[in-house]
């Protein structure tokens, strides 16, 4: 059904490794409940492996926020698809947020915030070297799976790309 293998969207239930195989981080509080609330941040180490360091981050959030398997899935294929748009097309820094509603709206918001778009000059490295029909299936999975999504400017300059999926 989907255009990656679950096994590979989902991997282990560990945080995984940024470059130089550091181990990813939780940012404090990341995946505790705030009020009626729950959220992750993540910074990511822009580069290749940020989708996947994205991933390994937010499975075990999500899964503790009680998603089924299904919901948990499409969560971690959007967040992929939004962090590897953001490191192939845009400017550092990139951050994963990660927000739970209260359970009666039932909706989780995935937001990746990015440095805005890089010019084109610089559209070099790994995604730049992958075959044109590699690309462009990104935006079609997201609108396909979520609620909504958008993009929005925050207060610090960075632009945040989000969807947002019924979790109930």
């Amino acid at each position: 059904m989907y255009a990656t293998p679950r096994d590979s969207i989902t991997g282990s239930a560990g945080l995984g490794v940024v470059a130089g195989g550091r181990p990813a981080t939780r940012t404090p509080g990341a995946g505790r409940e705030h009020g009626d609330d729950r959220a992750l941040t993540q910074a990511l180490e822009y580069g290749p492996l940020a989708p996947a360091t994205a991933r390994h981050a937010a499975r075990p959030v999500l899964e503790s926020w009680g998603l089924d398997e299904d919901q948990v899935y499409d969560l971690l294929l959007v967040i992929s698809e939004l962090v590897t748009n953001a490191i192939t097309y845009a400017l550092p820094p990139v951050v994963l947020h990660l927000h739970a509603t209260a359970e009666e709206t039932g909706q989780v918001r995935v937001h990746v915030s990015d440095g805005g778009p890089r010019p084109a000059a610089n559209a070099t490295g790994w995604a730049a070297q992958r075959p044109e029909d590699e690309h462009g299936r990104g935006g079609n999975i997201i609108t396909t799976l979520a609620d909504c999504a958008g993009t929005d400017c925050d207060a610090d300059g960075l632009i945040d790309h989000w969807a947002a999926l019924d979790a109930a």
